[in-house]
């Protein structure tokens, strides 16, 4: 008898990431992603795990939300499925996550998959708790918590695994999302939202996101002294997001946005909190390099709560102007996991596979691994 699959996408999930945007959650903020000219994330990364989850088509059914909360990603992907429920009325959101979740769990299925981000996982959780097992399709901007395949690929295979397995295992994934009272403070943590139940694969699924506090200020000093030094003039410095890169940056007297992106050119700030766009017609004309910090806990250099940096901008720059700051602490927290990337496009994550130079201290580097 083939297994189920539940598909659930939230389709407006990672729009505020290229725009600039914290998230997605919420219809006044899809709105205003939209009008700032985001376009879906989601559908398109669901399609990459279908066409991935596709080699075992003939083994499994697929129990699809309608519309373009699965059913639509489904087709796109070549792929037959049965509707559960029925169609929303207008724009989706939450509440209709929840029906479908709620929907899916009485048609009885093996496992539930679900496109989307933290605020989709919190929905899922709300929905059914710890009834299902369940595995995140990462769509959103941020996606701290531990229920996320490392990419749309990888979740797809670890659903495979799960699948396949003759005894199937689930543990324990944790729902995060940011804590608004530190965010205010200037720090970026990730506080608890639940537990979800999650195929029992380390390897292929993402770890959670540990917090984010201020840098020792003598470690903080010493990165940036190091940067300071190779810093070129009349080049273009694209500052990504984070507490790393916030409190180096203010040992140069350079007041960073702290989720944001900002650009450096001769040691002044001339853009702050940009979009893609505004980021790929900064650079048309002039030379420039990336400097990006790691998620502690996760490892993730691309694709988590930066993707203004998006595949064309990281093309156009090279993987040679990449620079990475990061502590010797926030380094020996990933225990040997290599950085990761999930940029939504292969060829792009291809080129950043191999090791990668990461400033630590004044005149002090590691030589890391990134994801093969």
């Amino acid at each position: 008898m083939p297994k189920k699959v539940g598909l659930i996408v939230n389709p407006v999930a990672g729009m505020g990431g290229r725009v600039g945007l914290k998230g997605t959650d919420g219809t006044t903020v899809a709105a205003r992603a939209r009008k700032l000219g985001a376009s879906p994330e989601s559908p398109r990364r669901a399609v990459d795990a279908l066409r991935v989850l596709a080699r075992i088509k003939d083994e499994i059914e697929i129990l699809a939300a309608p519309g373009a909360m699965g059913q639509e990603e489904v087709v796109s992907a070549g792929m037959k499925g049965t509707i559960i429920g029925s169609a929303p009325k207008g724009r989706t959101g939450p509440e209709d996550t929840v029906a479908a979740a709620r929907a899916m769990k009485r048609a009885g299925i093996d496992l539930l998959l679900f496109v989307g981000g933290d605020g989709t996982a919190g929905d899922i959780h709300r929905a059914v708790g710890r009834t299902l097992v369940v595995l995140g399709i990462p769509a959103g901007v941020k996606m701290h918590s531990a229920v996320f395949g490392r990419t749309p690929r990888a979740a797809a295979e670890a659903a495979i695994e799960y699948l396949h397995s003759p005894r199937p295992q689930s543990t324990n994934g944790e729902v995060m999302d940011i804590d608004e009272g530190s965010f205010g403070t200037g720090v970026v943590s990730a506080r608890l939202y639940g537990t979800l139940r999650i195929p029992k694969e380390t390897s292929l699924i993402q770890v959670g996101k540990s917090g984010s506090s201020h840098m020792a200020k003598g470690a903080a000093a010493g990165i940036a002294k190091e940067l300071a030094s190779i810093v070129e003039p009349k080049t273009l410095y694209i500052l990504g997001p984070g507490t790393t890169t916030r409190d180096v940056l203010s040992e140069l007297g350079i007041r960073k946005t702290l989720l944001g992106v900002d650009v450096m050119l001769d040691g002044k700030l001339v853009a702050k909190d940009v979009t893609e766009r505004k980021l790929a017609s900064l650079i048309r004309r002039r030379s420039a390099k990336i400097v990006a910090t790691v998620i502690g806990g996760q490892g993730y250099l691309f694709g988590r709560g930066n993707q203004q940096i998006s595949a064309e901008i990281i093309s156009k720059v090279g993987k040679e102007n990449i620079i990475v700051l990061a502590t010797k602490e926030k380094l020996a927290s990933l225990e040997g996991r290599p950085l990761l990337v999930d940029t939504g496009d292969e060829a792009t994550d291809k080129l950043l596979t191999g090791h990668i130079r990461v400033i630590t201290g004044l005149n002090d580097y590691v030589v890391y691994r990134l994801s093969d």
